[in-house]
């Protein structure tokens, strides 16, 4: 299975609370909610169409899985809303119980156990083990390098600071790009692959 992180990103390198003011908070980010001039239903959401369609599973962050899991069951009756609520879900967590995983076909993956078991998981067969939000995870799963493509949907605005999915520790990690798409707003979307 593929690992595939798809994600908002300023041009600064932040992905922090794309979706909404307290989304998240963390060290004082101001700007929830960022991404909304900007997106565009044909080029920004096509992306997570196609990403969605690829995807044989989601795999979350637990602070991540709680939010889409307090959003998404909700919205049944749309065909994206319903794959999102039908397809497997795994969240890594090591404080979230099973009983505390009311979303549609999750499973919990222990944190401590976490690159292990997903190293196992991207062995194995099937589609894309699709990652959304989540910066922490993405950030370990990029420095293990576990990561198959990156799908970054690029926002035209500057941030000034907070959370990145991309390590820091050095290493060089290669990926060549595969395809690009601009929208009217000025979002690029840019899929890389690992070289």
């Amino acid at each position: 299975m593929p690992i595939v992180i798809t994600s908002f990103i300023s041009i600064d390198g932040v992905v922090q609370a794309p979706g909404g003011p307290e989304e998240d908070t963390d060290g004082g980010f101001a700007h929830g909610g960022w991404t909304h001039d900007y997106f565009d239903p044909e080029v920004v959401g096509g992306a997570f169409d196609s990403a969605m369609r690829t995807a044989d599973a989601l795999l979350f962050g637990r602070r991540t899985w709680q939010a889409m899991a307090g959003a998404w069951p909700e919205r049944a009756g749309d065909p994206f809303a319903d794959r999102m609520n039908s397809i497997k879900k795994y969240v890594v967590t090591d404080t979230l119980a099973d009983s505390d995983l009311t979303w549609d076909n999750t499973t919990s993956v222990p944190g401590t156990e976490a690159v292990a078991h997903l190293r196992k998981l991207s062995e194995s067969e099937g589609g894309n083990l699709l990652v959304m939000g989540s910066p922490s995870l993405a950030r370990t799963l990029l420095h293990e390098g576990l990561v198959d493509e990156l799908r970054l949907i690029v926002m035209p605005v500057l941030l000034g600071g907070g959370k990145s999915v991309f390590p820091t520790e050095g290493a060089k990690h290669a990926f060549e790009l595969v395809s690009t798409a601009t929208a009217p707003t000025g979002a690029q979307v840019s899929v890389y692959r690992r070289a």
